[in-house]
């Protein structure tokens, strides 16, 4: 298993991710302060800088309102 920020599989969750966030109706900003985060930490996340963790991704979810089968790859 490739464990690079630059699989396919991680391209695609970090895609599901800004839509999710997107459809939400919550720009960096806001997603970022209710993770108790930075601006700077959604963008290097959306952009396919940074990895995240099941942890983190469930918060992401709950913030979303998404089920974690959403940001999967089928």
């Amino acid at each position: 298993m490739d464990k690079s920020i630059y699989s396919k599989e991680h391209k695609y969750l970090v895609e599901q991710l800004k839509k999710a966030r997107v459809e939400a109706g919550l720009d960096q900003e806001k997603a970022a302060k209710l993770l108790g985060k930075t601006q700077s930490y959604i963008s290097k996340i959306e952009s396919g800088q940074r990895r995240i963790d099941i942890i983190q991704l469930k918060i992401f979810a709950k913030i979303y309102k998404k089920n974690l089968n959403f940001f999967i790859e089928k």
